[in-house]
């Protein structure tokens, strides 16, 4: 028997449900987190998330599961970190594919609930827009979550949904969640962050990084990529909190307005109704922006990148920023894979102090 998980969004999601898995279970109870391939355009540029048809080698141990391995790779153009994730988290690792809508999302959970011998079912999110009202000024991205939690609710499947960090993925922020979710269940504690800390040196989810990093006892003001304010890390970050389904789909209208859904353009449509917008719109728009593939240009000399480093580290610091996430300052700066390569290696040999891992402790000035 394996237990069933389900990440709600994406990656952070299921390196998120991981932990959870293991600060209630122990790091040797066997699971299957069932994830979306929704990522980044950072990642994947075509908007969206990713379907069956867009993998090859996946395994499909049973009728309607397909588990997604290291041998597993994306079609052209379509990027996916799910492969390596697979290799790096102790979990199995399902995929969702949402193009069916909740009822195909339906199915594919009640699949992989036999296969597993799991008559229960865990949802777990970082950050709390799984139960998101949809009216919320800052909501950026609830469509997968309200689809995942529309989907367990259609199985009958006994369902605890859980919430980590909330307000680390800089979306509604823990003010607003707070009364939400009632009194925390447990919080994660360092040893239960060893597993998946590796993953951090290559895969760019912000939230996850800095839920790993509370749970391991960083405290401080953390600024991250595409966001109007940075997240603040505290005591209560590292907390998670239980929900019965029925009490999310209460707090969620996406959710309740999703059930029975056939297809994402359905649910893409659901979403503009009850929330005003689509992320899948937005991420088409965004895709549109992307500069054009050029060829690789010429890593910069060692000492440029660090002087550039240097002086985005004042400026961070001037602004109050305590800690960076390794996706800000690649973005920020720039940072090609070579540049990344030979900066942050140096950075950790020649100041120790300024990695705090999975973030980045900015030096005073």
């Amino acid at each position: 028997m394996k237990r069933l998980l389900i990440a709600a969004g994406g990656g952070g999601d299921a390196i998120t449900a991981a932990m959870v898995h293991t600060a209630m279970h122990g790091r040797h109870a066997p699971a299957l987190v069932l994830t979306y391939a929704w990522e980044r355009l950072v990642v994947d540029p075509v908007p969206g998330p990713r379907g069956i048809t867009d993998f090859t080698a996946l395994d499909h141990p049973a009728p309607g599961l397909a588990l997604v391995t290291p041998r597993t790779a994306p079609r052209a153009p379509a990027g996916s970190l799910l492969p390596r994730l697979a290799g790096g988290l102790r979990p199995a690792l399902g995929l969702l594919d949402p193009y069916d809508g909740t009822i195909g999302l339906t199915r594919q959970i009640e699949a992989a609930a036999r296969w597993c011998g799991a008559d229960h079912v865990d949802l777990v999110d970082v950050g709390g827009d799984i139960v998101a009202r949809g009216d919320e000024p800052t909501l950026r991205s609830p469509l997968g979550d309200a689809l995942a939690l529309a989907a367990c609710a259609a199985t009958g499947l006994s369902t605890t949904v859980y919430v980590a960090g909330p307000g680390l993925d800089n979306e509604v922020s823990r003010s607003v969640l707070a009364p939400r979710l009632g009194a925390p269940a447990f919080a994660l504690a360092p040893e239960d962050t060893d597993d998946v800390l590796p993953v951090f040196d290559w895969h760019p989810s912000e939230a996850g990084a800095m839920l790993v990093a509370a749970a391991r006892g960083v405290r401080g003001v953390c600024g991250t990529r595409d966001a109007p304010a940075p997240v603040v890390l505290e005591d209560s970050s590292p907390l998670v909190y239980r929900l019965a389904c029925e009490d999310a789909l209460r707090l969620s209208p996406l959710a309740g307005a999703l059930a029975l859904c056939p297809s994402l353009d359905a649910a893409e449509k659901v979403s503009y109704a009850v929330c005003g917008f689509s992320e899948i719109a937005r991420e088409r728009r965004r895709a549109t922006l992307l500069p054009a593939p050029t060829a690789p240009r010429p890593p910069g000399e060692p000492g440029a990148v660090l002087d550039r480093y240097l002086a985005f580290e004042r400026a961070r610091r001037a602004e109050g920023l305590a800690y960076v996430t390794t996706r800000r300052i690649i973005e920020d700066l720039g940072l090609t894979p070579v540049e990344a390569d030979t900066l942050f290696p140096f950075l950790s040999a020649s100041s120790p102090a300024r990695r705090v891992a999975p973030l980045w402790r900015l030096a005073p000035s």
